[in-house]
């Protein structure tokens, strides 16, 4: 049996992960073939609609998205577009497409998380130069430090914080692609680190403090992991989980100076090599034998 891992690194075998992931499938008997969503090809000419996969010549049971290239908004609509027609066809996608549109839109996961009441930082999403200025200017006399970031984004990049000691006018154009996404910065006083809490099927699996020299802690960042295991923490990721409905995600969670607990982010296609570095899990075959024992409910 043969499944595509869905990569934007097909070239290095899905790099680490996708490494990690083709041991896991093989141990369960199943050979991964990496593919890149920008080789396939939507075929629309027969009685049949039809998904053309480089070296598949029937649908696979089921795919693991490890990534999908950035691109014009025509060729992301298209890519997930594949995914969409591959699940409508049979084809257990992993996350599939909708799961992964409501994530990678920051602005859609942070709308989720306040529907379903989860502790989530104030936060507003505009086109308007002029009403994120406006916005930015009565939060500061309010004393409240903003972080502005990419609504499409990972790993911290492009990520920056607004306080009274920066120069109007704000915000800064370099960072954003036409969309401002502003958040409340959440005080932590002496809490200088946050959660990675990694959750398949609705059940946190690991988790891990991270920890930096500044206010951003991301992994690719050089933050200093360490396991935990925190049942209030759990349970939050958790319930975050449920409201974006993904079959597994990264949450990323921060705790304030009181202690209370905040949901910073979803990421529907996390990185887990810091994790695994610091826990027992292992997270590929945790993931692959999720997404089997789903697949198999769902009939392929």
């Amino acid at each position: 049996m043969r499944v595509p891992i869905i990569t934007d690194e097909a070239a290095q075998q899905g790099g680490w992960h996708g490494i990690a992931l083709s041991n896991a499938l093989a141990r369960r008997g199943i050979d991964a073939v990496f593919v890149e969503l920008q080789d396939c090809m939507i075929d629309l000419s027969g009685q049949q609609p039809r998904i053309r996969i480089p070296l598949f010549d029937e649908l696979p049971a089921f795919a693991f998205i490890r990534g999908i290239a950035a691109g014009t908004l025509q060729q992301v609509i298209t890519r997930l577009n594949v995914l969409h027609i591959l699940r409508m066809q049979g084809t257990y996608i992993y996350n599939n497409a909708k799961a992964i549109e409501r994530t990678v839109d920051k602005g859609m996961t942070s709308f989720l998380l306040m529907h379903d009441a989860i502790p989530t930082p104030a936060t507003w999403v505009c086109e308007s130069r002029q009403q994120a200025h406006d916005l930015i200017q009565v939060q500061l006399q309010q004393h409240n430090a903003l972080v502005i970031k990419p609504l499409f984004g990972s790993q911290g990049q492009g990520v920056r914080l607004i306080t009274r000691q920066d120069t109007l006018p704000l915000p800064r154009d370099m960072f954003v692609d036409g969309v401002y996404y502003l958040q409340q910065m959440i005080h932590t006083g002496k809490h200088n680190y946050d959660y990675r809490v990694f959750v398949v099927n609705h059940q946190a699996v690991a988790a891990m403090q991270r920890s930096g020299e500044g206010w951003l802690h991301n992994v690719a960042r050089g933050a200093q992991c360490t396991w935990v295991e925190d049942q209030e923490i759990q349970a939050l990721a958790e319930r975050a989980s449920r409201a974006v409905d993904i079959d597994y995600c990264g949450v990323d969670i921060i705790r304030d100076a009181e202690g209370k607990l905040w949901v910073l982010e979803v990421n529907s296609i996390p990185a887990w090599r810091g994790l695994q570095g610091v826990c027992t899990v292992d997270i590929a075959q945790t993931l692959v034998d999720d997404l089997i024992d789903k697949a198999s409910k769902s009939g392929r």
